[in-house]
């Protein structure tokens, strides 16, 4: 009998995941709550509650080349770095190449997933969803869970003594969309993430000043690298993936620092990380050396009090005069509609095998997709992921087969 599995969100997950049920011969029925596909890479010009959110000049940070889903290439005609627009144009053919867009059900809300009475017999899950204010109940077999993680903005308030007094605008960074809120202001983003310089960057082109506030610095590339080869294809090939992980930490540390400090030097610009020993993704942005050293953007060290009108940074008795503060600080992620026992979320980290399998359940029969952030390019590892789930859904392969080509 052929196996009813849910999907839940019509993002990059949720679309390579319902490609890989019909692969499989199982029978996909996703679930999206807005009108359209594309999850983050849809613009809107408002901010939409449950799903994520994006600015109007948002570059993708990987090439074409290295981004596209194995078995639909993007077009030639597209440029090799793609702007958002172009990123949902793919999707859009992606789905309809595909026929995937029968299999989605819009404007549709996942209110609770559950185990069945007999989930430790049948592995079946009952689902709740809400469409134009009527609740439904339906029994699949399996469950996929494609939401990400961009939609719960993480704003710790509580850690940035004195915000209450500050008479200026706040806001997170997913709430931004044009630079225009910041013409002829003194700016501060706290936090050095791409969408926080992406963000100061625009920020310089009209604002009176404009810092960033980093505790832990980061290490910044240009999408452009040896060659003119885009930075992905140059530094994510089997060959460096073997070096680094055959060299002693020590030494792959001391490599990607010189690797990454050949642009510019790191320390010059204020910008070497607090801890090394931890490579983390890379902030990819062309511009940022340059509005550094013109002065259109200042570093600045972690923030240690925030008044009326300024702000005052670690190490530094002085008051910065500041109108908007913007908080790049990142995202936190629930799974609303989940029982706290089947995902557990902790300190930002969820206890799922390989970032995919709940490893408690007695049937591996719910799987998350998308739940990660790679060193590069989302689209294969996401389609890696959904093929592994879908085999396993089937019965092809077990949980813990093909462990090695996720790793």
């Amino acid at each position: 009998m052929v196996k009813r599995v849910a999907i839940i969100g019509a993002g990059v997950s949720g679309l390579t995941s319902i490609k890989c049920c019909l692969d499989e011969g199982l029978e996909p029925t996703c679930f999206e709550r807005s009108d359209d596909i594309g999850g983050l890479w849809r613009f809107t010009e408002h901010v939409e509650d449950g799903r994520p959110s994006l600015y109007k000049s948002m570059v993708s940070n990987t090439c074409k080349e290295m981004s596209a889903f194995t078995d639909f290439p993007y077009p030639e005609d597209f440029p090799v770095f793609l702007s958002n627009s172009q990123v949902l144009e793919y999707l859009r053919m992606y789905a309809k190449h595909f026929g995937l867009l029968k299999h989605i059900q819009f404007k549709t809300t996942v209110i609770s997933v559950r185990k069945c009475p007999d989930f430790s017999a049948t592995g079946q899950w009952a689902i709740v969803t809400e469409s134009n204010g009527k609740q439904e109940s339906s029994v699949f077999d399996a469950v996929m869970v494609c939401i990400g993680y961009l939609s719960d903005p993480s704003l710790p308030l509580e850690s940035f003594p004195g915000i209450e007094t500050f008479q200026g605008e706040y806001f997170h960074s997913r709430y931004y969309k044009h630079p225009d809120v910041f013409e002829g202001k003194k700016v501060l983003v706290i936090g050095m993430g791409n969408s926080g310089v992406d963000i100061a960057i625009e920020a310089s082109r009209v604002a009176k000043k404009v810092m960033i506030s980093t505790g832990r610095g980061a290490w910044v590339i240009s999408r452009v690298f040896d060659n003119g080869y885009p930075w992905d294809m140059v530094f994510l090939t089997r060959f460096m993936n073997v070096i680094r992980n055959s060299l002693p930490g020590p030494i792959t540390t001391w490599l990607v620092a010189h690797r990454t400090s050949q642009w510019f030097d790191h320390a010059n610009y204020g910008l070497i990380p607090k801890d090394r020993d931890v490579i983390r993704e890379p902030v990819l942005n062309d511009d940022l050396p340059g509005c550094i050293i013109t002065g259109k953007i200042t570093i600045k060290p972690s923030l240690k009090e925030i008044k009326e009108n300024s702000v005052v940074f670690q190490n530094s008795p002085t008051e910065e005069p500041v109108d908007v503060i913007v908080f790049a600080t990142g995202y936190k992620f629930s799974f609303p509609f989940l029982e706290e026992s089947v995902v557990k979320v902790e300190k930002k980290q969820a206890s799922l095998y390989k970032y995919i399998f709940p490893p408690h359940l007695e049937k591996p029969t719910l799987a998350v997709v998308g739940l990660i952030k790679p060193f590069g390019a989302v689209m294969p590892v996401v389609e890696i992921q959904a093929r592994w789930v879908t085999r396993v859904f089937n019965g092809r392969w077990s949980r813990k087969a093909c462990v090695s080509c996720l790793q």
